[in-house]
């Protein structure tokens, strides 16, 4: 093997010639690269929250007023004779359970109540049909107030609601417990409904008859 004295000398004194590279160029990404897109949508994600966390404090707080009515958690405006919103299914149960609706709310609450029953209500009833004529006929006694709507639709939930949000000056007779549910985040209005086949009032100040 005939070898280079030049090579030779390089290889005996440990170095290795290392030829030069030229035209070296950076390595750069394709802007199209996925590992691109994900930190740019990153920092997009950032920014956006940034924003509407900046947006969030400089927004002004409205708090809803209260009503003029409520001493803390206690109603002034709830006085003998009680106002008593009725809700459909209220009147269906008294009749399961023969209750009567005026007697009976007077010995729950030792005081004259009158009935109210909104025109929500009794389009419900007269959209339930035959079966229910006789609550309709109950919801049609002369001695029951009836108040007029003035919103759309006819759904009585919603209405009974929106009513005792606008005025504080209502007991509320339901039975369906999702409407409970939304009748007791309204501060100062009290419910009734049928426990052991009688009324029962709650958060009401002398809480009526006991159950």
């Amino acid at each position: 093997m005939i070898c280079c004295p030049q090579t030779w000398a390089d290889v005996n004194q440990g170095k290795v010639k290392k030829t030069k590279k030229f035209a070296l160029v950076k390595r750069m990404l394709n802007p199209n690269d996925i590992r691109l897109q994900v930190s740019i949508k990153k920092e997009n994600q950032a920014k956006q929250q940034k924003k509407e966390q900046d947006l969030k404090e400089k927004a002004v707080r409205r708090v809803a007023p209260v009503a003029s009515s409520l001493f803390l958690a206690h109603n002034t405006s709830l006085v003998p004779p009680y106002r008593v919103l009725i809700d459909t299914n209220f009147i269906n149960f008294s009749l399961q359970n023969k209750l009567e609706l005026i007697s009976g709310m007077m010995d729950c609450l030792y005081a004259k109540c009158i009935p109210c029953v909104t025109d929500c209500v009794m389009a419900e009833l007269e959209k339930l049909g035959h079966k229910y004529r006789v609550a309709l006929r109950v919801a049609r006694d002369p001695r029951f107030e009836r108040l007029t709507c003035t919103h759309s639709g006819t759904y009585a939930d919603d209405c009974l609601v929106q009513r005792v949000n606008a005025h504080k000056c209502y007991i509320v007779a339901t039975c369906d417990r999702e409407l409970r549910r939304r009748i007791r985040q309204i501060p100062g209005i009290p419910l009734m409904y049928i426990v052991k086949r009688r009324y029962a009032i709650e958060r009401l100040p002398d809480q009526g008859a006991p159950v």
